[in-house]
């Protein structure tokens, strides 16, 4: 060659931060996995890989705690600089949940009173959600179960949702003494109108997955149930119609008599994920057939509408949220977290309101006149 003189290293250079040691088998943990790409005729590619990034907290409905933090953060730095990679595929283990969020009893425990404490763990969250958003791969959330609250903030920081029909999502922040600052203040507007957003953001409802497919914040949506091999689109959910009497019916709630009758059905389905592994497996085949750095770029341009918002909010949330373990924060957790000893998960918000209209100091007298009692 005519440039045999300059000077080649062709010894391949590692790039990864972090070894394996955040990451696990046995919950609470992270677990990381590769899967081969899959092509249209359901066969392996040789030496393409996806990466899935597993919250493994099931009990805890696959909330995170401190170390599982850590391992999010390293699954996606190990994903984003490995050359084999196509996609990442952001999920969780169980039927029940993809997550709740930060782990309430971690919040309640250690980090209420330790506004300095939680500020680093903030440190940590924001780092989690930057992984995510700077992932030099497509990320996939494949929503397994419910996407509340933490768990749908770093879920909107993913490029593609596809969802168990079975799915929620919603936010939790107002009811529980915190705000939803860990993104959603952030990415909800981009995907729902500003009114929607607002909504979602501060009543705390949970919408199901096919009311945020038509608002547009999923992809797609796919049954998960199966009775005598046939597949059953979830039956609490109105998918029959789009407007009933004038009002928008699709993805609401059936009545409370549809609501027993379904439940009666859905004790005789199984639950299979063949069809929200197949979509997500599809999309990583779409991705692979696609130049690759012409894919990230386009990819880092919509994202970068969402992290606009994002990088500038996210210092001063983290200053309030530490501050507020000191206040709401430490009330709202605590009332969570003591459920099943009092049998309420929230406080008295009523007295609490009275109390602040009488000006009344916020200490431990006032906490215990909002906070419900021991049962019995």
């Amino acid at each position: 060659m005519a440039l045999e003189w300059l000077r080649r290293d062709n010894e391949l250079k590692d790039h990864q931060l972090f070894d394996n040691s955040h990451f696990g088998k046995d919950a609470p943990t992270v677990v990381y996995e590769e899967r081969p790409v899959i092509d249209d005729k359901g066969q392996a590619v040789a030496g393409l890989f996806s990466a899935w990034i597993w919250l493994n907290n099931p009990s805890q409905y696959n909330s995170y705690t401190t170390e599982m933090v850590k391992g999010v953060i390293a699954g996606f730095q190990k994903a984003s600089s490995d050359r084999r990679i196509v996609a990442v595929v952001f999920t969780a283990v169980g039927d029940k949940a993809f997550c709740t969020g930060g782990n309430t009893a971690e919040y309640s425990a250690y980090y209420s009173k330790r506004p300095n404490e939680y500020g680093e763990y903030m440190d940590l969250f924001n780092a989690m959600v930057d992984g995510i958003l700077n992932c030099k791969k497509p990320v996939i959330c494949r929503v397994n179960g419910m996407r509340v609250a933490g768990g749908q903030e770093i879920g909107m920081a993913t490029d593609l949702t596809i969802s168990s029909d079975l799915a929620i999502y919603g936010q939790a922040g107002p009811k529980h003494g915190s705000a939803p600052d860990g993104g959603s203040t952030d990415f909800l507007p981009w995907f729902l109108n500003m009114e929607d957003a607002m909504y979602n953001c501060v009543s705390c409802e949970t919408w199901s997955a096919y009311k945020m497919r038509a608002k547009n914040l999923v992809t797609k949506v796919v049954p998960v149930l199966k009775k005598d091999g046939q597949w059953v689109r979830n039956p609490l959910v109105r998918t029959d119609t789009y407007v009933d009497d004038g009002e928008i019916v699709y993805g609401e709630p059936v009545s409370k008599e549809q609501a027993a009758k379904a439940k009666e059905l859905m004790a005789q389905c199984t639950t299979d994920f063949e069809l929200l592994d197949k979509a997500v497996n599809d999309i990583v085949w779409k991705f692979s057939n696609l130049f690759p750095h012409c894919l990230i770029k386009s990819i880092e341009g919509i994202r970068a509408k969402k992290k606009f918002f994002w990088d500038q909010a996210k210092l001063p949330n983290r200053h309030w949220l530490a501050a507020n373990m000191n206040h709401e924060a430490w009330l709202g957790f605590n009332a969570f977290d003591a459920k099943k000893v009092t049998g309420k998960d929230v406080i008295d918000f009523i007295k609490y309101r009275q109390l602040v209209a009488e000006g009344a100091v916020f200490d431990e007298k006032f906490a215990e006149q909002v906070l419900a009692k021991p049962k019995g």
